[in-house]
């Protein structure tokens, strides 16, 4: 897991006290054909549909997807290899959290019309 330049600064600010960091409602996973960047903006998935994500609290410096989340029907035939979790549902907007890969970066190949779920995801901090 890597946090984005957005998460960076927020944490850095409410460490030294010059801002105070409002956690997210919800939190949304955008899916990625490459490695979005520091900024989480690139390589977007042609499926841009960004879907709910929750997990466990966190603990010994990390923390669990509590649910599948599923994507279904996708639009656009390509292997995804990268995640970004963001703090708006989108598919535009928002303020991107952190990113990470799929399969260790090799992705998973998606076919048009195909349903895609993923079952487990831990993010770990460094």
């Amino acid at each position: 897991m890597s946090a984005t330049n957005y998460a960076e600064l927020k944490i850095l600010d409410a460490i030294g006290a010059n801002a105070t960091f409002t956690t997210p409602t919800n939190v949304y996973l955008k899916l990625h054909t490459a490695d979005p960047g520091e900024d989480a903006t690139t390589a977007p998935a042609g499926e841009t549909t960004r879907q709910e994500a929750t997990f466990d609290a966190a603990a010994a410096g990390s923390m669990a997807l509590t649910a599948t989340v599923s994507w279904t029907n996708v639009s656009t035939t390509e292997t995804v290899t990268h995640w970004s979790l963001w703090d708006t549902v989108g598919p535009a907007g928002g303020n991107p959290l952190c990113t990470g890969t799929i399969n260790g970066g090799t992705g998973v190949s998606l076919t048009a019309t195909d349903n895609f779920d993923i079952t487990a995801l831990t993010i770990t901090a460094d």
